[in-house]
């Protein structure tokens, strides 16, 4: 899997010059500027600019550009910025097929990562396809607003609705390809208890972090994704049990515990613990 921390993953709108610059100072593992829908159609072409002036300057120690869709006005003028500001990674869209992913490889350099979102019913009909696309593709984001539309969920707030069957189908895919499987933004602020249920939900699911739309949702976001002393001391434990079905700690433990513990050490090293 990429080396990458990805537990938060801060979206600032390209348009925003304040929040861009703000963007640079935070403690988020991620910083996606976006070109999409964060941005007002006729904010587009300054978005690109500024974005690409932003992304020079550096905002964090994983930078990110999210253009617009492949078919839109914008793509392939989004993606020409992308070569040119050269950000760690490119986010695709709206990706419903690895022709999505390997069309706008070919317009990036190679050191460009890629993250595809999966945002439509069609998009997740066709994860596993997308998540075998290569191209320099690192992880899959749930993009839960605008799935929620395509599937006719009858909820009016980004990140509500259930989304149980689309995080287990996306972390599978993921996994099953060396990627890494990210949540999609938890939008009521001031909400910190519906953010961290979502986040939590996430991390039931296996997935390595989540969206981010405010500063204030960055620190507790990445508690969640980061095991805790407990947790990392309980699984040095059960690695030194030893071989074998044994009790330990009022608890069967064999040879799957061992790889959970190691999978969750794994995690924590991740986060720098």
């Amino acid at each position: 899997m990429p080396a990458r921390p990805r537990r938060s993953c801060l979206t600032v709108p390209g348009s925003n010059a304040r929040m861009l610059a703000k963007a640079a100072t935070l403690d988020a593992d991620e910083v996606i500027v976006d070109l999409e829908d964060g941005v007002a159609v006729a904010e587009k072409e300054a978005a690109r600019t500024r974005a690409v002036s932003a992304l020079r300057r550096g905002l964090g120690p994983t930078t990110a550009l999210r253009v617009n869709g492949r078919g839109t006005a914008w793509w392939e003028d989004d993606l020409g910025a992308a070569a040119e500001a050269r950000p760690d990674v490119v986010v695709l869209p709206k990706v419903e097929s690895p022709e999505d992913v390997a069309a706008a490889a070919e317009l990036l350099p190679q050191a460009i990562g890629l993250e595809a979102q999966i945002e439509t019913a069609r998009g997740l009909v066709e994860v596993e396809r997308i998540a075998e696309a290569g191209h320099g593709l690192e992880a899959l984001v749930l993009g839960p607003a605008d799935l929620a539309a395509s599937l006719g969920i009858p909820v009016l707030t980004i990140g509500a609705g259930s989304m149980d069957y689309a995080l287990a189908r996306i972390a599978v895919a993921a996994r099953a390809n060396g990627l890494q499987a990210l949540d999609g933004p938890w939008a009521v602020l001031d909400d910190e208890e519906g953010l961290l249920a979502s986040a939590r939900r996430a991390l039931a699911h296996g997935f390595d972090g989540k969206w981010v739309i405010h500063p204030s949702q960055i620190g507790p976001v990445n508690e969640v994704f980061t095991p805790g002393d407990e947790e990392l001391a309980r699984a040095e434990r059960i690695l030194a049990a030893g071989d074998g079905a044994l009790r330990h700690e009022g608890e069967l433990v064999d040879v799957a515990s061992r790889r959970l513990a190691e999978a969750l050490l794994a995690r924590g090293r991740a986060a720098g613990r």
